[in-house]
This record gives structure tokens, C-alpha cells and sequence, in this order.
């Protein structure tokens, strides 16, 4: 302890010397002293470090630096390690070479900034680090681990090769899904225990539910831990985050090397402590991936290539803030991302390093596809670089992201093959805000929704309608919940008054339980969700109306204790906790939503067919009714979909008898009842016919 506390009384000194450093001027494309632009520098060595012919080679591209040092250790609770001298050659990469496989070796560098005096104290993580141990404190300190890649056992095992049509994905978080005990997990909260078998959370849970891919939030290693609460750091005084906790992962810290803390069995983080000194994490991961393809379930990245941590010490942002990051004239970090700096990713070697970190998470770890937060803050040439260069190896490679973060386009990826998360039917089925923008499902129009919006969405929002977003119906995420905002149980809870913004909730299981009214409007969505065209995303807990309440019981000042909670990046407790006692007292939807699933898996209309093949009902007199006939190959389906919350829907059937697969009480794809002529369908409620 006496070796930490020292080492973090360093870091208090250093830390002001950088905050020095941080007023000097310095335009973000100036030239280092007697060399070319910072933009014009490229070079295509191999980076990071690696063993060759039995040495161990280390590379950093730094090109505005003065001098670097390789500092290596051979445990990381050393304060001072043995230093090297590192060459630069003529594109701005530094090397030095040390004899021997220096395997297990942990490493970082000091680097001398003109601009920055004082930065040659920090140690700085190597961006291409594949394995990391970090110091959980605020400014989460790092050291890299030399590691043997390509050295693992993957028996025959291979990307998922799915068709984006036929995708089903359940964003999840991947220690909320065994962290708490009613998951029966053993190693709770880990790789390990998300892929345990005959557990009642996990894997089996998720390939009972039958989605066919898994979306991680960001498992590329992060900083966990934020700012002291009610404290300064970095100019920053922290008044919004309590809990001092990162859980979400949306501050990235090394785009190559998998999150430590997930192959820890821990029930909560341990401050002040070395962590993943053992780089278990790398195989740890190599494993979940393996186990969830065994089951035919594709891995998909969240990544955040956008940015990377604010408050840490010891990233890019020592290593060559002018390269790295967009500043403004004043030599300050730009944020359109709101996260503190914003990487430049038009910068060749910036470029680089993305591409290489999407294929090494597709070659190494077998990934299967990513999501890129904020994809708007990347430029175009190097998203279109990415896509190319990732289905050289894999053409079916899932690209997804945010089409948003300094504008909103996502016709702009759409056009580049990319898919990107369609807010259009989010908002215009559930609404924008639960108080006073309520969406479709509760028979309000909200904004510039209509009749033509929703007609828009069951087709895949596509631009050949007015107002459409996307060129093909598998570039649009159709989705009404993720880990961002409240979820789709609570929306609902609140828009229909039934809980109160600042409600203190002391019995969750009651709160939980849905009332009649709750569940018709979940199944009603749901059903939306999975008749239209595109890919079809759901978030953790979704299945049986999750919701997010803040518990009482813990000891970090939060005034909203008690309450519902919309932004829970935080919060590494049961608000986030997927509770499973919570899907067994909401059976019925959990059950509800398997029916929609093997209904979409099984029949391809609901995937497949083209815009011309979706015919819609002429519907008078009620606006929030919605009818569609699906013809496709010999299928013939009506879906009806009644949002009126007040007014029964009659409609008049096309001729013939038609099987009943889904209604009010019940989905499948084996006949649950026969109708002709017509059918009249309560308010808040849809059905799903198939013709005999």
C-alpha cells in the first residue's frame, strides 16, 4: 500500500506540471522542430510491441515528440523501471530492440514534449498495447503487456456468417448479465460466467430467447474510474457522478487489449489495486466468443474510436496531442463528442490505427461485427477504408453505428454500406420522452410523426418514402430501447402515469409486475418492432419490461435514490443488474417475445419482403390503425396493429380462412386460431394472420 500511495502522490505532481503545459499554444498541424507538417507523417512498420528472431521489438508513433524512453518493469507496482533509449526514424516512429522473448514484460514510455514540460514524468500506455494492467484510481495509470499472439487453440472455429436481414440482436452489458445471484452464475460478472453453461442467466438464457447475435457494450479495456465527486481534476469539478464509476464503458483507453475487470469475479471494483496484472482477459475473451458461436450467436463490438478517456493520464493525449486530436485555434481539445477531446481520424495514422484495431478484433478474437459509437465524429474516407478493408476477410462483417456526433447522417452511411440505429422508430413508436413526447403506441403523434412515418418504418424507412433515412431496409437498427435513456418498461410505466418521475419505489418486485395496461403496450411495440423490415435490435432485460431503479441501499450520496434512472453509465449495481427473478414475474412478455422471434427466424416474409411485396390496408376514421398484407414466394401474412387506446378496430379480411400466429395473449408460428372475413381488435393490441 505504501508503494501505491506513493505512486499516486507522483501522479498529484505530475498532474500539474501537465496542467502547465496544457496552456502552450500549439496548432494541431504545426511542424516538430526542422520536419514536415504532423498531417503528411506516415509510416506502415508494424507497431506496438511484438518478439521476432527472438527479440522483442517496441514501436510508438509519435512524431511532435522531442525524445522517448521505453520504461519496462517487471512487476507494475514498481515506481521506477529500467529505462531504454528509443530511435526515431524519418515518418515519426520510435524503436528500440532488447534481446530475448520478453513475454509477460510489462511496459510504457516517457515522452518529452516541447509543448508540454513536464509530460516526460507520466508513463504512457503504448496504443497498441494487447494486453493492459491499470491501476484503478482516478487517473487510471497503465502499464502494457508483451504477449504471444495467434496462440490460441479456436478448434475449427470462425466468424458467424449471417445475412444483416436475418440479424436478431440483444445489445447487453457483459457484466450485467451474471452479476447478480439470481443468475446462478459462478464466476458472476465475467467472460467466464456469461458463457457458462445450465445457468438461468447467460448463454442459455439468451439462446432460449433465440436472437442470433449479441452486441457487447465496449469490452476494449477502459477507464472505469471518473473524477472525485464534488472535487477538481483537470479543470473539471465533478457535481454529476456520485458513484466516481464509469460501468458503460464509453471511454476507451486501449483499442486493441479486452477490459480486465471482466475476467475478475468481483462484486465490485477494487480501488487502488493493480488490475488484469495476469492478461487472463485475452483468452478469457478468445472463449466467450468461441462458446457464443458454438450456439450459432455472432459477437458484435460496441467501439468508441471517437475518442478516448478524459480524465486518465498516460493516453494519446500525452503521447502527441497535435497528432491525435482535433484542437481549435487556441491549441484546445474539440468535443463535439461531449466526452472531452475528439480523435482526428482524417490523419493517415489515426486512420491506421482503427483499421488495424477493427481487423485485430476480427483476426485475433473471431468478432463478428461493430458498432461504432458516434460514427458521425469519423470521417468519411477512413469509415469507407474500414468496410473495405474488414470484408477482404469476412464480406459478411456487421458495420452499425450512431449516425450522429457533429450532425446527423444516415443516409451518409447508408450509401457507404454502412447500417446505423434508426431513431425515427424509436421515437415515433415509443416517443421521444415519456412526460409530454409520447410516441405511436399510446395513440399520440409526436413531432412530424403520421400514418406515412409508421408506414415508412414497417418498410425499413427507406428514402424512396418521403422523409426516409436508409437506400436498403438491412441498413436500418430498428429498435425502441438501449442502454441509453429509460427503458421501454419504464417509458411506459411513466407515459401512462402509472409511476412518477421522482417516485421513490420501495417495492421493486410490485413495481415490476405489469399491469394490464403496461403489458398490452409492451406486446404492441414488440410486435411493431419484429414485423419490420431491416435489422431488429433489443436491449438487455427489454423482454420482460427491465426497469432501471436506483437502490435505495447503498451509501453513495445520490438524490435520486429510489427513483427510475434514464442514464445509468454509472452505476455498477442493481440498477443495471439483469435480476431474473424480475423475467419470471414477467413470463408472459418474456414468452411473448421468443413467439416474435421464432416467428421472424422462421418466415422470411417478415424479413425478406421487398418494398413492392407490403401492401397496406385503407383505414378510415382511425389514424393510429395500422393493416399490411406481406406476399412472399407462397406465404401470404396481415399484420394488424391497433394503437388506438380508446376505439375498436374492425377490418375486413381478404378472402379466405387465415391462421392466427399472433395475438393480444400469445405469439408463435404454429396456428393458436382460425378467422375469416373479418376481425375486430381491441384498443392497444395487434395481431399476426397467415393465409391456409
Amino acid at each position: 500500500m505504501k508503494i501505491e500511495l506513493k505512486i499516486f502522490a507522483i501522479l498529484l505532481i505530475i498532474f500539474s506540471l501537465t496542467i502547465i503545459g496544457k496552456n502552450l499554444f500549439v496548432s494541431s498541424d504545426i511542424k516538430a522542430p526542422g520536419e514536415k507538417k504532423l498531417s503528411q507523417y506516415y509510416s506502415g512498420k508494424k507497431l506496438g510491441s511484438f518478439v521476432k528472431d527472438g527479440k522483442t521489438y517496441f514501436r510508438l508513433f509519435a512524431p511532435s515528440a522531442m525524445s522517448v524512453k521505453l520504461v519496462t518493469f517487471e512487476e507494475p507496482e514498481q515506481a521506477y523501471g529500467t529505462e531504454f533509449e528509443m530511435i526515431k526514424d524519418e515518418d515519426g516512429v520510435w524503436e528500440t530492440v532488447l534481446d530475448g522473448e520478453l513475454y509477460s514484460t510489462f511496459y510504457g514510455y516517457r515522452i518529452n514534449h516541447f509543448s508540454m514540460p513536464g509530460v516526460e514524468n507520466i508513463i504512457c500506455l503504448d496504443p497498441y498495447a494487447k494486453a493492459v494492467t491499470t491501476f484503478n484510481t482516478y487517473y487510471n495509470p497503465r502499464r502494457a503487456i508483451v504477449i504471444k499472439e495467434n496462440d490460441y487453440d479456436w478448434e475449427g472455429d470462425d466468424w458467424i456468417k449471417t445475412d444483416w436481414r436475418d440479424l436478431i440482436i440483444y445489445e447487453m452489458h457483459i457484466r450485467d448479465m451474471t452479476e447478480h445471484s439470481s443468475s446462478g452464475v459462478t464466476e458472476r460478472g465475467t467472460y467466464k460466467g456469461l458463457v457458462e453453461k445450465g445457468k438461468t442467466g447467460g448463454i442459455d438464457y439468451l439462446r432460449s430467447l433465440g436472437v442470433n447475435a449479441v452486441e457487447l457494450l465496449p469490452a476494449q479495456e477502459f477507464a472505469n474510474i471518473e473524477i472525485p465527486f464534488k472535487d477538481s481534476l483537470n479543470g473539471k469539478f465533478n457535481t454529476w457522478n456520485p458513484y466516481e464509476r464509469n460501468h458503460w464503458g464509453y471511454m476507451t483507453a486501449a483499442y486493441f487489449a479486452p477490459e480486465a475487470y471482466y475476467s475478475e469475479n468481483v462484486r465490485e471494483m477494487r480501488w487502488d489495486v493493480w488490475s488484469g496484472k495476469d492478461a487472463k482477459a485475452v483468452n478469457d475473451f478468445k472463449d466467450m466468443v468461441k462458446a457464443f458461436h458454438k450456439e450459432n450467436i455472432a459477437v458484435i463490438m460496441d467501439v468508441v474510436y471517437n475518442h478516448v478517456s478524459e480524465y486518465e493520464l498516460g493516453n494519446l493525449k500525452e503521447i502527441d496531442k497535435e497528432y491525435y486530436f482535433r484542437l481549435d485555434a487556441n491549441g484546445n481539445f474539440l468535443q463535439q463528442s461531449f466526452c472531452g477531446n475528439d480523435f482526428k481520424t482524417e490523419n493517415p495514422m489515426v486512420r491506421r490505427l482503427i483499421i488495424e484495431s477493427v481487423l485485430y478484433w476480427m483476426k485475433e478474437y473471431h468478432v463478428d461485427g461493430f458498432r461504432f459509437d458516434l460514427g458521425k465524429l469519423i470521417d468519411w474516407e477512413t469509415l469507407e477504408d474500414i468496410i473495405h478493408e474488414a470484408k477482404k476477410f469476412n464480406p459478411n462483417v456487421i458495420f452499425v453505428c450512431e449516425p450522429w456526433g457533429g450532425g446527423y447522417d444516415p443516409k451518409g452511411f447508408s450509401v457507404r454500406g454502412w447500417g446505423a440505429w434508426n431513431d425515427q422508430i424509436r421515437n415515433g413508436i415509443k416517443g421521444e420522452n415519456p412526460f409530454d413526447g409520447q410516441g405511436w403506441i399510446f395513440g399520440k403523434w409526436y413531432g412530424n410523426n403520421n400514418p406515412g412515418r409508421i408506414k415508412s418504418y414497417v418498410n425499413g424507412t427507406l428514402l424512396k418514402d418521403k422523409l426516409g433515412l436508409f437506400l436498403k431496409p438491412e441498413h436500418s437498427v430498428n429498435y425502441l430501447e438501449s442502454h441509453d435513456g429509460y427503458t421501454l418498461g419504464d417509458f411506459i410505466r411513466l407515459g401512462l402515469g402509472d409511476v412518477k418521475k421522482d417516485e421513490i419505489i420501495k417495492d421493486i418486485d410490485g413495481h415490476i409486475k405489469l399491469t394490464d395496461k403496461q403489458l398490452e403496450l409492451n406486446k404492441l411495440a414488440a410486435l411493431f418492432l419484429f414485423t419490420s423490415r431491416g435489422i431488429t435490435m433489443i436491449a438487455e432485460g427489454q423482454e420482460f419490461a427491465r426497469s432501471k431503479v436506483i437502490p435505495v441501499n447503498n451509501d453513495v450520496p445520490d438524490p435520486n435514490k429510489g427513483m427510475i434512472d434514464h442514464n445509468s453509465y454509472n452505476k455498477d449495481n442493481e440498477t443495471n443488474y439483469i435480476n431474473y427473478h424480475h423475467a419470471e414475474i414477467n413470463n408472459e412478455l418474456v414468452n411473448y417475445y421468443k413467439g416474435l422471434i421464432e416467428l421472424r427466424k422462421k418466415y422470411e416474409a417478415f424479413r425478406r419482403a421487398s418494398y413492392e411485396q407490403v401492401h397496406f390496408f385503407d383505414i378510415k376514421d382511425n389514424e393510429f390503425s395500422m393493416g399490411s398484407l406481406l406476399s412472399f414466394k407462397n406465404d401470404k401474412f396481415i399484420v394488424l396493429l391497433n394503437a388506438n387506446p380508446d376505439k375498436p378496430e374492425e377490418f375486413i379480411l381478404p378472402q379466405g380462412e387465415w391462421n392466427v400466429l399472433v395475438n393480444e395473449f400469445k405469439a408463435s408460428t404454429e396456428p393458436i386460431g382460425v378467422v375469416s372475413s373479418k376481425i375486430i381488435l381491441r384498443p392497444s393490441t395487434g395481431i399476426v394472420l397467415k393465409k391456409k
